[in-house]
C-alpha cells in the first residue's frame, strides 16, 4: 500500500513523486479504515454525502463545473472569466461565509482543495479561480476542452 492509506499503512507527509508535470502523482495522508471505530465509519462515510453526490453527477455531467460560494469574490472572478471566453460551465453555490459551511466542508475533505471555487474540467480538479486563469492565459483550458469537443457557449448556472 505505497500511497499510505490502507490497512496497515503508516501515515506520510504528503508529498509529490513525479514523473512528469501533467501526470505527477499525489499522495496525501488519509487516515486508514483499520484506524477507525467501526462504530463511527458510517456516520464518516454518510457525512454530508448528499453534497459531494450532487457535485460528481455535475462533474460527470458536464465538461466545466464551478463549485462556489456567494459573498467569495474568487468564483465571481472564475465564472466571469469562463463567460469572457466563451466557455459553457455549470454552476453550483452553496451557501456564504455565514452559512452551509459544514457542508462545505465535507467538499473540501473529498476533493482536497482548501478554498473555493473548486473548478472541474472533464472530470478533473484543476484548483481554483487562478488556476482557470494561468490555464486560460496558456490556451491549455482551450486544449484540454477540444480533446473532447466540450461547447463554447454561455454560461449555465444552477444552485
Amino acid at each position: 500500500m505505497g500511497r499510505g492509506h490502507g490497512a496497515g499503512a503508516p501515515l506520510r507527509p504528503a508529498r509529490w513523486t513525479t514523473r512528469c508535470a501533467y501526470h505527477a502523482r499525489m499522495q496525501r495522508p488519509l487516515l486508514s479504515e483499520d484506524r477507525v471505530d467501526p462504530a463511527i465509519r458510517d456516520a464518516i462515510a454518510s457525512n454530508h454525502r448528499d453534497i459531494i453526490d450532487e457535485v460528481q453527477v455535475a462533474v460527470a455531467a458536464n465538461p466545466v463545473v464551478v463549485v462556489g460560494m456567494k459573498q467569495n469574490p474568487f468564483p465571481r472572478r472564475a465564472r466571469k472569466a469562463l463567460t469572457t471566453a466563451g466557455i459553457a460551465f455549470h454552476y453550483l453555490e452553496y451557501g456564504s461565509y455565514f452559512s452551509t459551511w459544514r457542508r462545505r466542508t465535507a467538499l473540501k475533505i473529498w476533493s482536497g482543495w482548501p478554498t473555493f471555487p473548486m473548478i472541474f474540467v472533464k472530470g478533473v480538479l484543476i484548483g481554483g479561480a487562478e488556476d482557470l486563469q494561468k490555464l486560460l492565459d496558456s490556451g491549455e483550458l482551450a486544449r484540454r476542452l477540444a480533446d473532447r469537443g466540450a461547447a463554447r457557449s454561455n454560461a449555465t448556472t444552477s444552485s
